[in-house]
């Protein structure tokens, strides 16, 4: 377990935060419903999508940059 106000948490809730609201944006009903919002705070998890997609490659290998991280080295 990783402690959410530690540097490595919150690079985990980072990580995870962008890898679901890029597979949100695949659904097409909470598509539309949650990420149709481009500003405010709805707005971070459109953000946080655009990033999902278009830099899937680095956020693939760093999800399993930091898997590998915490199942063996911490």
């Amino acid at each position: 377990m990783t402690n959410v106000y530690s540097f490595d948490g919150i690079l985990v809730f980072g990580l995870l935060f962008i890898c679901t609201c890029a597979y949100l944006k695949k659904v097409p009903r909470l598509n539309s419903w949650l990420l149709s919002e481009k500003k405010g705070v709805w707005g971070v998890f459109y953000k946080a999508a655009v990033i999902g997609t278009r830099l899937h490659i680095a956020v693939a290998a760093s999800c399993m940059c930091m898997g590998f991280y915490l199942i063996f080295l911490k």
